[in-house]
């Protein structure tokens, strides 16, 4: 049977991330940890076990110098709408548990923890990578203890876990707008972490289909691209950069697949 969903007031969140503003500092990485709660070992050089929510790769256009180009992208998970913006997300559609849902009033794609049982078909559909499994239960050093953010639940160990969008942020922000008897949050209600920390502002967050967003004509820039978009996976984060290199880096095509990239 065929999905219906008819919600005209539908939320879409997501991200416009400028890659020739971003300078690969971290920053994006560090905020997500510190305000997600997610675990780290002393020794992060093994990053075959490591948890990152949002990752900066670092890319390069392979010439020597003085031609060598860098570009730096952060990598969140993308919230996936699906072929044809439906909710049927990679990792939606192979989770056995339901332990993974996309949301059609919000368009982010969640993770319920206590339905997970780490089976990790969830990581293998993803194509971008942005899921992570937790292989031991997290320690904190003990005078940490009282930093952790008390809105996020510690995740146990044998669990997937990637990023929400800050999720727990947009319900706060929903409290308190029901509260003072709105239904409706401001654009600045509703920001994630990474998007407040980075120093250069190369990463603008908000609602895609609101035209009094930013990001609703950010996504319309004529550098805008999403990774692998030809996976038809619907992704909510977009890239802009003035480099086709980038672009082409981006969506994986082939030395000589074609000359000029037009996404």
């Amino acid at each position: 049977m065929k999905e219906v969903h008819n919600n005209e007031n539908a939320k879409k969140f997501g991200m416009v991330i400028d890659l020739d503003k971003c300078t690969g500092c971290g920053s994006c990485m560090v905020a997500c940890m510190a305000e997600n709660n997610v675990p780290f070992k002393v020794d992060e050089s093994n990053k075959l076990d490591s948890i990152t929510w949002i990752r900066v790769y670092k890319l390069t256009n392979g010439k020597p110098f003085p031609d060598t180009e860098i570009c730096y992208i952060p990598r969140p998970c993308m919230h996936c709408g699906g072929k044809g913006d439906l909710g049927h997300s990679p990792c939606v559609s192979v989770c056995p548990a339901t332990a993974t849902d996309y949301d059609h009033n919000t368009g982010i794609v969640s993770q319920i923890y206590t339905r997970c049982f780490g089976c990790r078909y969830c990581m293998a559909a993803c194509p971008y990578h942005a899921r992570y499994f937790n292989w031991w239960d997290p320690i904190w050093p003990e005078d940490m203890k009282k930093y952790l953010s008390p809105n996020v639940s510690p995740r146990m160990r044998g669990v997937v876990e990637k990023c929400s969008f800050c999720f727990h942020r947009h319900q706060l922000a929903m409290e308190k707008a029901h509260y003072e008897g709105r239904k409706e949050l401001e654009e600045n209600e509703y920001q994630t972490a990474c998007t407040q920390a980075c120093p250069a502002g190369a990463i603008t967050f908000g609602n895609l289909n609101n035209h009094e967003h930013k990001v609703y004509e950010l996504k319309k820039d004529p550098r805008a691209f999403r990774l692998l978009e030809r996976l038809q996976t619907n992704p909510k984060v977009y890239y802009l950069t003035t480099k086709e290199w980038v672009r082409r880096a981006g969506d994986n095509y082939l030395k000589n697949e074609f000359k000029n990239v037009n996404v």
